[in-house]
């Protein structure tokens, strides 16, 4: 070789090497597709980069999340979906929008009738499926099957049998009991209705202060938006009216529904993503989550907001969230069956 083209050679590794000191490493990112509202999910994400440096670049989809990971097929640039309810998440499963992940961070923190047996989806946060009650009534425990008894005839508020929270806490009962006890069971409690079934889960606190319903049904977080002032002085009142039982089922626990997230099938950073999700069952996003909105942890012994942890000890129901999801258009149907909205 000349000593020309030797030192031809030399110059241009010197150039390159040049080049990659002079040139920072690309930071890592990576995007989030979510259903969740903002004011929640963005403390987390702040943290989750200050702790890691890694960059969150967020896409708030309110709805049709599935079809728009689906349309972006293999382009799609989504790293983590992450939605609330049970359903909404297993759809995404249902329809190979996501890929199971192995991790023992996520498969420590989070109890395994609380996430994908393969990993396909993980639980996050929890709100528990409670009673409201009139606080005068001397009622200190009841199980979700002593809803249809005649002794609540035209004395429970709840909202639409068909909204996602019913008709999931409506397909856990049909894995508990199957399709015919459920049946019986949501006959009684149409029977039990005070009005019709619709609105919101703090319209039954409201209506128990107004002296419409007894005992309403409607989800833990709420109360602690209703008595920590999120709704306003009003809704302060409503939460003030009433006092909170934590249901069971005969021989179970409290029903709970999720906040959730996985990782897409396409996801272009896979291994930040997972890092993320790791991030959320901490210690310190756990306590986010139940500060930002009220919401159980998922990790045990991580911290709960007072509000909520004045309302008893949470025992989560042991079954499946998976077979609860199962279930979810059995309960649907029957909920029309029944005429339960009507």
């Amino acid at each position: 070789m000349s000593q020309t083209l030797t030192m031809v050679m030399r110059a241009a590794a010197l150039v390159c090497l040049a080049s990659v000191v002079a040139s920072p490493a690309r930071a890592q990112e990576i995007n989030l597709y979510t259903a969740r509202e903002p004011g929640l999910i963005q403390p987390l994400i702040e943290s989750f980069t200050k702790s890691t440096g890694i960059k969150v670049n967020t896409v708030f989809v309110t709805a049709g999340l599935a079809e728009r990971v689906a349309a972006e097929g293999t382009r799609s640039p989504a790293d983590v979906l992450m939605t609330v309810d049970i359903g909404a998440l297993v759809d995404l499963v249902d329809k190979g929008l996501t890929q199971p992940v192995r991790s023992a961070v996520l498969e420590s923190a989070i109890p395994a009738n609380l996430r994908a047996s393969d990993g396909s989806w993980f639980a996050l946060s929890l709100r528990a499926r409670v009673m409201y009650v009139d606080k005068d009534l001397n009622v200190s425990s009841l199980t979700y099957e002593q809803l249809s008894d005649p002794m609540w005839k035209g004395r429970v508020c709840n909202r639409a049998g068909q909204h996602p929270y019913n008709t999931a806490l409506v397909a856990a009962y049909i894995a508990h009991h199957g399709e015919a006890q459920a049946e019986a069971w949501l006959r009684g409690m149409k029977a039990g209705l005070a009005r019709a079934a619709t609105g919101g889960d703090r319209d039954g606190a409201r209506d128990i202060m107004g002296g419409i319903c007894d005992i309403a049904i409607g989800n833990s977080y709420y109360v602690g938006l209703m008595r920590g002032g999120a709704g306003g002085p009003e809704q302060q009142k409503w939460g003030s009216a009433i006092k909170v039982v934590l249901p069971t089922f005969a021989g179970g626990g409290t029903h709970v529904n999720i906040s959730g997230a996985a990782i897409a099938r396409n996801a272009p950073n896979k291994a930040a993503a997972i890092r993320f999700l790791e991030y959320l069952v901490s210690d310190a996003a756990q306590k986010i989550y139940a500060e930002a909105n009220f919401e159980y942890p998922v990790k045990a012994g991580a911290a709960i907001h007072p509000i909520i942890s004045a309302l008893g000890p949470l025992k989560v129901d042991s079954i499946s969230l998976t077979e609860v999801a199962r279930q979810r258009a059995a309960a649907s149907r029957l909920v029309d069956k029944v005429g339960y909205d009507r």
